[in-house]
This record gives C-alpha cells, structure tokens and sequence, in this order.
C-alpha cells in the first residue's frame, strides 16, 4: 500500500516560531522539500487561513505573501492550506485557489463537522480537492467520530481525518478511531500526530497498519508543543514495513537539514509542559501562551494545563488561558 506524505512543516512548524516565519525561510525549505519529491507542502499561519491575529498570534506573512512565496518554490509538488471555519471565510479560501493552492483542508473541532459543509461544499463547486479534518480527535469516542467523517464526506470531502493535536494518543486509540472511520466512510483516512508522549511515529504507523493512506508528518518534527511527527524517520519506517512513499531519502534527509538551519532555533523537545499537555489532552499550539501567562501570573504552568484539560478547553480558546492562570493565583493566594 503506498501512503501519501503531506509535509506541514511550514504550517504547523509556525507555532514553534510565533507564526514569523520569512519568506526567504519558506522559500528554502519549500524548495528542498521539492526537490525530495515531497508529494505535498502544506503552507500558512498554525491556525490556517484568516487566522493572524492578536488572538491567535500575528503572522510576519499575509497568507497571500506565504502562499504566492511557496507557489513559486513548488514546481513539482503540489501547495495545501488549511482553514478553520471561524478564523477564515469562503473570501480566504477564495483567494488561496486563485493563488494556486491545489489542496483545501478544513478543520473543525472533532464533533462539529457540520461547521465545514459551507466551504466543504463551496470548494467542491470550485472543482478543488478539499479534504475534512477532525481536530482534538482524542475527545470522540471512535463511533462518533465515524459519524462526523461521514457528515464531512456528504459536504464534499474527498478525504478525511482526525489529528492528535494533543499528542495524547497510544497506537490502540489510533488503531480503533481510523478503523473506524474507513469503514464509515470508503475515501482515503488521513492522521496528524504530535509527538507530547513520544508516540507520534508510532502512532502514525498504527493508522497506516489500520488503513490510513494520507499521513503527515513535519521536518525535524517542526510543529506545535512537542512538535509533529518527524517527517525524516518516518518515510524510511514506513519504506521499512513494505509501504512506499516515492520519496528520495537524500532529498528527504537534506531537506530536514534545511529545516534545522533555516526554520527553527532548535528542534522540539519533549520537556515537562510537553508530556503534561499531553496527558492532560490539551492543543499542543497553547504551549508558548500557558508559558507567558504563567509566568506573568507567577503560578506553576502545568497546573494551567491540566486544569485547561479538566475544562475541556480547544483551540480557538485561547482566552481561557488566562482566565484559569487568573483562578489559580487567586486560590494560591487564599490558601
């Protein structure tokens, strides 16, 4: 079974940087990523389009600069961007086709795949491959999340997926929700793995093992909190267990190279805040908030994640963050 690599590096490699990347940065790796044979590059702010703000972190880049730089860096693979409903509108997305994007995945919180039938079904009267995806997957049980799959397929999806945007996954959980969602759905599965309790590679060969043929995967793990699955050991696993990706290694291992001078300061890590976001099943993206806030609010920053787990908080809830740095100082200073 061959499986498709989408590389998001230079989207979700933005949340490590504060969303500023340049366009000489998104230029280079774009171009080494090319040259791999990487079949696609995905590009834009962490949190898709229209969504550089104050709120979610301002960009250095309009999505318009990111999409024409990286458009121009891609004569061979093909451009995806990524949009939640509610950040962006029908306008961004028509302006990332008009700009060459070739993919459209939209996003929207795992239960509330009714959000995306608009721009699912506007993108399909577009004739452009729009893809759905089921973000905080980990609270769904599998059965609901084949249910909203589905729903994302009748608006016009022609792949769907869940990503682990916690990193709280183990390969059995992975294993239940793809197989799953194949078996309710009949179009490609996708998985989008972080890397918070170091099972991201892992995980992402349990969704290949339970029918998943789209995975992602970032250079050097580049991506939010702990970082994504490592794009460059992931290909030569997966070449490993029988599953080709039409990758060259080289390419691949020169482009990570690329990623590790021009992109980052230093690779994600897995450090304590990391695995607590993890196990408290938290968005992987509120890392450099929660740091901020906590300390600002002198409390400890892993009490803020696991009481933002206890709520239930998504991304897109960036506000809660401090509302609960607020609540604990408030209850330190009581007792």
């Amino acid at each position: 079974m061959t499986v498709v690599i989408y590389d998001p590096t230079l989207r979700d490699g933005h949340h490590a940087v504060g969303h500023q990347l340049d366009a000489e940065q998104l230029r280079a790796y774009a171009r080494a990523a090319d040259a791999a044979g990487i079949p696609v590059v995905e590009v834009g702010h962490g949190n898709g389009l229209g969504a550089s703000s104050l709120q979610a972190g301002r960009a250095k880049l309009s999505d318009e600069e990111m999409l024409e730089t990286v458009r121009a860096a891609l004569p061979n693979s093909r451009m995806a961007t990524f949009m939640l409903p509610g950040w962006g509108t029908t306008a961004d997305l028509r302006m990332a086709v008009a700009r060459g994007v070739d993919i459209v995945r939209i996003g929207t919180h795992c239960t509330e795949a009714d959000l995306a039938e608009r721009h699912l079904g506007w993108l399909r009267e577009q004739g452009v491959e729009a893809q759905g995806v089921l973000l905080m997957s980990h609270m769904a049980t599998p059965v609901r999340l084949a249910g909203e799959a589905a729903k994302l397929v009748s608006a016009g999806a022609v792949a769907v997926g869940i990503m682990d945007s916690a990193g709280h996954y183990l390969p059995e959980d992975v294993t239940e929700r793809i197989t799953a969602i194949r078996e309710a759905t009949g179009v490609p599965v996708l998985f989008h793995g972080h890397n918070n309790l170091g099972m991201a590679i892992a995980n992402s060969v349990a969704a290949v093992r339970a029918g998943a043929t789209v995975i992602d995967a970032c250079a050097r793990g580049f991506g939010a909190g702990a970082g994504n699955t490592q794009l460059e050991v992931l290909v030569p696993v997966l070449e490993r267990l029988g599953h080709p990706t039409g990758i060259d290694l080289y390419g691949l291992l020169d482009a990570a190279d690329v990623a590790g001078r021009v992109l980052m300061p230093a690779p994600p890590t897995i450090d304590s805040v990391g695995v607590v976001s993890g196990l408290a099943g938290v968005f992987s993206g509120f890392k450099g908030r929660v740091l901020d806030v906590a300390r600002r609010e002198g409390v400890d920053p892993r009490d803020v994640f696991f009481e933002l787990g206890r709520r239930q908080a998504v991304a897109g809830q960036e506000d809660l963050i401090v509302d609960v740095a607020l609540a604990l100082a408030g209850r330190r200073t009581n007792t």
